[in-house]
């Protein structure tokens, strides 16, 4: 079995088509950044999925985040979790910010198991996994977590009133100054997602998440965008018959929820949701988000946002362009995929 170390290896060379392609396509025909006057704001909120245990990472997130941008905007956030917050997490967070805050609580039928999962059966696969090495193989949280992102976190009550979400996770970092609305360029221009790092799936975790879409894809093909808008043929290198794995990595997400409460994606959700394999295998959000904007989005409708420095253990994106590094405290040796992207632009 291949090492940790040489499977990221192997990350980082199987993703240099998508980063190649997705980079040049992002950065042509774009409207930069307004920082034009509006009279009112985006009806936006950063979405953070959170345990009370996570406070201290939460809490360095946040001040990353209220310095390097929403001091100067004052979104608010959403925390989620599927017990009850407790009093001192809610306390240590109003603490580091003057926007509003909302704290939710999960229900059951989100966070548990459908009737139609087999717990005995997914229990042995978890042990197959785990026995196998496999990244979160053995964990049932994560499973549950992966689900819930996938498909139930946009239809919280607490995010009914909003159009947009930044998804925020525990422990990250920001290394630039964001002087721009990012919720009002995202509306401005139309686009529905937006992400900063991209790199290829364990695939002994998804070994049926292929299959299962190309069913949903033949039996919805009015959901499909087809074309040279179309993202999807970045995802395939053997003419569909095959994923390669290529995703954008989901714990740094800004998307548009009109797009996950939409029937399209509901109903690709559903698809999935009804093949167990969040339990069954060990499907993840990422893989999940992405085969969805690739299948229904066009390539117009979706942002590579280079100019956000941004880390997630042990993956960092930086800025490559000098421009961009104005204000950026990252160290652009570091970047995740930097080589093949400076090479070639």
């Amino acid at each position: 079995m291949m090492t940790r170390k040489r499977q990221t290896l192997g990350y980082q060379a199987t993703s240099f088509i998508i980063l190649l392609l997705l980079f040049a396509y992002f950065q042509s025909s774009r409207q930069k950044p307004s920082r034009l006057e509006h009279h009112s704001k985006v009806k936006a909120a950063f979405v953070i999925l959170a345990r009370n245990s996570d406070l201290n990472g939460v809490r360095h997130a946040m001040r990353q985040l209220e310095d390097r941008f929403n001091q100067k905007f004052q979104y608010p956030y959403v925390f989620l979790n599927e017990e009850h917050f407790t009093e001192e997490f809610k306390q240590k967070t109003q603490s580091l910010t003057r926007a509003e805050i909302h704290y939710g609580k999960i229900g059951q039928e989100h966070w548990g198991y459908p009737e139609f999962i087999n717990q005995t059966k997914a229990a042995e696969c978890r042990k197959d996994l785990e026995d196998r090495d496999i990244i979160y193989g053995g964990s049932e949280s994560y499973r549950h977590m992966c689900r819930y992102q996938s498909g139930f976190f946009f239809r919280h009550h607490l995010l009914d009133s909003f159009e947009y979400y930044w998804r925020v996770e525990p422990d990250i970092d920001f290394y630039c100054d964001v002087d721009y609305d990012v919720f009002q360029m995202m509306k401005d221009n139309g686009f529905k997602y937006g992400w900063t790092l991209s790199l290829t799936e364990y695939m002994e975790t998804i070994p049926t998440l292929w299959k299962t879409t190309q069913q949903f894809m033949s039996n919805n093909p009015s959901y499909i965008q087809r074309g040279n808008d179309s993202l999807l043929q970045w995802l395939t290198d053997d003419n569909y018959e095959s994923y390669n794995g290529c995703h954008f990595w989901s714990n740094f997400e800004i998307g548009s929820l009109d797009f996950l409460r939409s029937e399209k994606y509901l109903k690709y959700f559903e698809h999935l949701d009804r093949q167990g394999g969040f339990f069954y295998e060990r499907w993840g959000d990422a893989p999940v988000h992405s085969l969805a904007v690739a299948m229904m989005l066009k390539s117009s409708e979706v942002h590579f946002f280079n100019d956000i420095g941004y880390k997630h253990i042990p993956l960092m994106h930086c800025p490559v362009e000098p421009w961009l590094q104005n204000k950026c405290s990252c160290d652009e040796k570091e970047n995740f995929g930097k080589h093949q992207i400076v090479e070639n632009f």
